[in-house]
């Protein structure tokens, strides 16, 4: 069987690490005014944030049409048996229900879709994986098993300088426990139950990402780790804490990412993410 590996923009994966292990895109957008860009095609994440500095309305975004996707799952047929299909957690976006309806739509390919209850680049590490299986030849049940075996040692942390955009845009749950102190404090978030949610509050952003690389360097002690170091238009800092923390494990596996347009719209610039799994 022929399995193609898809995902959709918010994992962020490079262009080339996409062509490099043939993973295949749907782009979610960001629209500004009256002008919709898809991410990682019509607008750059570079572009994004120098738009973002000059606009006074937050800008919205949206999920990939239903049309779009079946046409893209009709051209994978042409040439795969099945795809799967990687997706931001779906619990803040409608994507990987979309891209489920679409499957079942479309004849010629198994579409099997998979949640990563995630999204950036660490929904980027599933679909890397994936793709690295699938070229080894395992089956779809093989790929999903360690997908699955994936998650449960899958962990990421953010901070975001304004919590502002989050609960504008309807992202942020729990949020309630912030009101009151909503620019006092840098809590460190989290996904759980596919939400995204405080995990603790912190006054200052220095403490703030103290904190979440304590927790990656618990789990570096005595795990060989993946590791990604994710910014909002604010890549020094990114390469700083990925410097750091080398330099204490240097033969640790580490990369740096962005938070594109999608996820920068609700994070905000300044943002700071880790992620990482045990390999």
């Amino acid at each position: 069987m022929k399995i193609a590996v898809m995902s959709d923009s918010t994992a962020y994966i490079s262009r080339e690490d996409r062509e490099k292990y043939n993973i295949h895109m749907v782009p979610l957008s960001v629209i500004f005014d009256d002008a919709s860009y898809q991410e990682e095609i019509d607008i750059t994440t570079e572009e994004f944030y120098k738009k973002m500095k000059i606009t006074k309305e937050l800008p919205s975004t949206s999920q990939p049409s239903i049309g779009y996707v079946t046409k893209k799952l009709e051209s994978l047929a042409e040439d795969f048996d099945a795809v799967i299909s990687i997706h931001l957690s779906s619990g803040i976006s409608g994507t990987y229900q979309t891209v489920t309806s679409a499957g079942e739509m479309v004849e010629g390919i198994k579409v099997i879709t998979f949640d990563s209850e995630i999204s950036c680049m660490v929904q980027g590490f599933y679909a890397i994986e994936a793709a690295k299986l699938a070229k080894e030849g395992k089956s779809v049940n093989e790929i999903i098993d360690r997908l699955y075996e994936m998650k449960q040692s899958v962990r990421a942390y953010f901070m975001v300088d304004d919590l502002t955009n989050l609960q504008r845009g309807g992202r942020l749950s729990g949020a309630q426990a912030l009101i009151g102190s909503l620019l006092q404090v840098k809590p460190v978030l989290h996904f759980q139950d596919k939400l995204i949610v405080p995990f603790e509050k912190i006054r200052t952003r220095k403490k703030a990402i103290h904190r979440i690389m304590g927790m990656l360097d618990d789990d570096a002690e005595s795990n060989d780790l993946r590791v990604v170091f994710i910014h909002g238009n604010d890549e020094a800092s990114a390469i700083q804490l990925e410097r750091h923390f080398k330099e204490k494990y240097p033969n640790a596996e580490t990369s740096i990412s962005y938070f594109g347009p999608v996820i920068g719209t609700h994070l905000g610039e300044g943002a700071v993410g880790v992620g990482w799994y045990k390999k």
